[in-house]
C-alpha cells in the first residue's frame, strides 16, 4: 500500500491505495505533506484538488474500500446521492430496503473510508440537522455548503 499527505481546505488528507485502487481517504491533524505522490494515488490526488477547486463534482479513480458486506451496501447506496443533495438517515434506511435498521445504516456510514468520495457528508437528520460526522460537524458544514452554495442575496 502506499501512502500520501495533501493538503486541503478542511486539513491534511491522508490517501492511502495501490494497483487494485483507493482504500482510504481521511483527514488527519497529522502527516507531512508528501513531495512526492506514488504514481498509485495521483488520479485521486489531483481529482480531490479540482473538487477542493470547485472544477469536479465527482470522482472516477478506481475505489477498493475495506469493509463487511452491508458496509458495502450501504457505501454504494452512498455513491447515488447527487452533488449538492442532501439524504436523510430515515430515507438511505428506506432505500437499502429496512427502515428498522437506521441504526446499522448510520455506523456504516460513520465507518466510510474514503472520505468526501463516499460523501456521507450527504447525511443529515430528518428534521435536517447535522447529525453524526466522524470529521467533525464543522466539516460537514463546510463539504455540504461548498457543494451547494447560498445565493447571494441583493439589498439592490
Amino acid at each position: 500500500m502506499k501512502t500520501c499527505f495533501i493538503n486541503s481546505p478542511l486539513g491534511i488528507t491522508k490517501i492511502v491505495g495501490d494497483e487494485n485502487g483507493i482504500t482510504e481517504i481521511s483527514v488527519t491533524s497529522e502527516g507531512k505533506i508528501s513531495e512526492i505522490i506514488p504514481q498509485e494515488l495521483q488520479e485521486a490526488t489531483s481529482q480531490l484538488g479540482d473538487y477542493f477547486d470547485g472544477k469536479r463534482q465527482d470522482f472516477n479513480f478506481k475505489l477498493n474500500p475495506k469493509g463487511t458486506e452491508f458496509q458495502q451496501k450501504v457505501w454504494q447506496e452512498l455513491l447515488t446521492i447527487p452533488f449538492g443533495k442532501t439524504i436523510s438517515y430515515l430515507d438511505l434506511s428506506k432505500k437499502l430496503g429496512d427502515v428498522k435498521a437506521i441504526r446499522a445504516v448510520a455506523s456504516a456510514n460513520g465507518k466510510n473510508p474514503l472520505w468526501i468520495v463516499v460523501p456521507c457528508h450527504r447525511v443529515i437528520g430528518t428534521d435536517g440537522s447535522l447529525t453524526g460526522y466522524a470529521g467533525g460537524l464543522w466539516r460537514k458544514k463546510w463539504l455540504l455548503e461548498h457543494e451547494n452554495p447560498s445565493l447571494q442575496q441583493s439589498l439592490f
